[in-house]
């Protein structure tokens, strides 16, 4: 009975031996897999390492860095002007310096400096519209002081041409007086004018310089007159 459980004792001993070193066979590879994944995954958890190690993509790297500059680069930008446009303005009035070669009969004529007084209403910027003018000069005939005046009103016609200028063209009716008396007839005849010019603009929108050539029709002392005029001058729009 002893040696049965003596046997019996010492079998159970074996089997404790056996199962103790399979389970020590069991965790000795364990141990160094988790020393290995215990540094990656603390690489994991460290933002420089996770920053170092993230792949990047072209976008990223194209644009993350320069959309902040750009925002802050536009927020500091000026707003776009813009150039070489022109605003029309309605009115424009002008004043200047005008000859007038006044043809008073065949083979008698007599040359005028004076003041040449104008103005221009465009309907809504239009390039049709209404012209009115008043031209006074001074000059002598038959030896002795003269005097010429004549206002008209009539259509004028405008195109914007490019570097500012503004070319025109009118047909005015009006009336004109012309001084001393003479035995010729009366001072006073239906006149009118045909012909055009230019604006040019070119520091301020509101100020151009204007130069005009026309030809006045007029009948005085029972004879038809044609003479040329030329003025320039300077013109204020608004």
């Amino acid at each position: 009975m002893k040696q049965t459980v003596f046997l019996f004792s010492a079998v159970l001993l074996l089997v404790a031996c056996a199962n103790a070193q399979a389970s020590s066979d069991n965790t000795l590879p364990a141990a160094p897999v988790a020393a290995v994944a215990a540094p990656a995954a603390s690489t994991d958890m460290n933002p420089l390492f996770a920053a170092e190690s993230a792949p990047s993509s072209p976008e990223a790297s194209a644009f993350g860095s320069a959309v902040p500059s750009d925002s802050r680069s536009s927020d500091n930008q000026e707003p776009p002007s813009v150039y070489g446009v022109f605003q029309n303005y309605n009115w424009q009035a002008t004043a200047g310096y005008t000859f007038f070669r006044f043809y008073i009969v065949p083979h008698v004529e007599t040359d005028m400096n004076g003041l040449n007084l104008g103005l221009v209403y465009y309907p809504k910027g239009k390039w049709i519209g209404a012209d009115g003018e008043f031209i006074s000069g001074w000059g002598n005939s038959f030896d002795y002081s003269a005097h010429y005046v004549q206002g008209m009103g009539g259509p004028r016609f405008r195109w914007s041409a490019p570097r500012g200028l503004e070319i025109w063209g009118h047909g005015l009716v009006g009336g004109a007086h012309f001084l001393p008396q003479t035995p010729f007839g009366t001072q006073s005849a239906f006149a009118y004018e045909v012909g055009g010019g230019v604006d040019l603009n070119i520091h301020h929108r509101r100020f151009a310089y204007r130069a005009s050539a026309n030809m006045v029709g007029t009948r005085f002392f029972s004879t038809y007159q044609y003479s040329p005029n030329v003025s320039v001058g300077v013109v204020f729009k608004f």
